[in-house]
C-alpha cells in the first residue's frame, strides 16, 4: 500500500508538472501531443523562476496552478467521472455545487504535491496523425534523480464544440488517478450523499500547502 501511495505521490507530481502554462503563452489545444510538450517546457522555467517566493508562501503554488493548469484540464469532465454511477442519485442543484468544489480540490492537490518539485525532466513521445479520435493517450518519460523513470499516459479528450483538447486523466503502471478518486469518493457518495462529499472536499481545498518539513 505505502509503495502504491509513493507512486500516487509522484504521478501527481509529474502530472502537475506537465499540465500548467503561462497565462500569455500561445498554446494551441488543437494538438494534445504539442499542448502537453509547450506546457511542460514552460512549467519548468516558473517553478524554477518562482521558487524563492513560493518557499517564503507555499500558498502561492495555489495561484499557479489556477492560473497555468486549469486552462487545460476538463475538470467538469472529470468530476462527473468521478460521480460515476451514482449520478442518478444526485440532484442538478447538486451537481452544480460539486463541479466547482472539485476543481477547487484539484487545485490544492495540485499545488501541494508541487512542493515535491524537485528539477524533474520530461521526454515525450512523438505526436501521431489525429483521425477521428475523441480520446488520446500522450505519452511520456519522466526522469527521477536517484529513481527509476516513471511511464505515464495522458489522456486527452477532445471537445467538438469547441474544437478544443483538454487532459482529464493520467494513467501510470496501469493505475488510473482518475479511476482511483472515484473508488475512494463512490462509496461515500452512495451512503453519504454528493453534498457530503462536496462539503469534504470544500474542507481539504481550503488547506494551507505545506512544504514537509515544515509540517
Amino acid at each position: 500500500m505505502r509503495k502504491f501511495i509513493q507512486l500516487i505521490s509522484n504521478v501527481v507530481l509529474c502530472s502537475a508538472l506537465l499540465l500548467t502554462t503561462s497565462a500569455h503563452a500561445q498554446i494551441s489545444k488543437q494538438d494534445p501531443y504539442a499542448m502537453i510538450q509547450q506546457v511542460a517546457e514552460i512549467t519548468f522555467k516558473r517553478v524554477k523562476d518562482e521558487q524563492q517566493a513560493i518557499r517564503k508562501n507555499p500558498n502561492l503554488l495555489k495561484a499557479v496552478v489556477r492560473e497555468e493548469l486549469l486552462p487545460y484540464v476538463d475538470y467538469r469532465y472529470a468530476a462527473y467521472k468521478v460521480i460515476g454511477k451514482n449520478i442518478k442519485k444526485t440532484t442538478e442543484q447538486e451537481r452544480k455545487a460539486f463541479v466547482p468544489v472539485f476543481r477547487d480540490y484539484l487545485v490544492t492537490s495540485y499545488a501541494q504535491v508541487f512542493t515535491l518539485y524537485n528539477d524533474q525532466t520530461v521526454e515525450f513521445d512523438p505526436g501521431r496523425k489525429l483521425d477521428k479520435q475523441k480520446i488520446v493517450a500522450v505519452n511520456t518519460r519522466v526522469l527521477q534523480p536517484g529513481g527509476e523513470p516513471i511511464d505515464i499516459s495522458f489522456k486527452v479528450r477532445k471537445n467538438r464544440k469547441k474544437n478544443e483538447w483538454k487532459a482529464f486523466d493520467m494513467v501510470a503502471e496501469g493505475i488510473s488517478l482518475l479511476d482511483s478518486k472515484q473508488a475512494e469518493l463512490s462509496s461515500i457518495i452512495r451512503q453519504k450523499g454528493l453534498t457530503h462529499v462536496t462539503d469534504m472536499l470544500k474542507e481539504k481545498a481550503e488547506r494551507d500547502v505545506v512544504f514537509k518539513q515544515d509540517e
